[in-house]
């Protein structure tokens, strides 16, 4: 029966955890973004991919934004993403994107 292997130093030991702080974490949404970029912005929440946490209620809202900007592909994922989620978090959402259109409005007129 063999024992435990002993680390010879050639090899380190990989960290069981990672530790470090990632620096890849989605951009914030800005009024001057298009619809085509919320939209993005959007599908990164859905997902979980390029640093985002899964984040439905922040999706929801993105593509809520996009829609208004045009995106017809915000449109049809939003109300899929809406089917999907409980009524308070669709309301959230759009609470959400409210809130951002009044803050955006307020920091371009001033």
């Amino acid at each position: 029966m063999e024992g435990p292997r002993q680390n010879d130093g050639a090899n380190e030991e990989e960290p069981m955890f990672d530790t470090e702080i990632k620096q890849d974490v989605p951009p914030l949404p800005t009024p001057d973004m298009s619809g085509d970029e919320l939209f993005r912005l959007g599908m990164l929440y859905s997902t979980g991919q390029g640093g985002a946490p899964v984040d439905l209620v922040s999706a929801h809202m993105l593509f809520n934004l996009a829609a208004m900007k045009g995106s017809e592909d915000a449109r049809i994922y939003r109300r899929e993403l809406s089917q999907e989620m409980e009524r308070e978090d669709v309301a959230e959402a759009q609470r959400a994107a409210r809130r951002w259109l009044d803050s955006g409005r307020v920091a371009l007129s001033a």
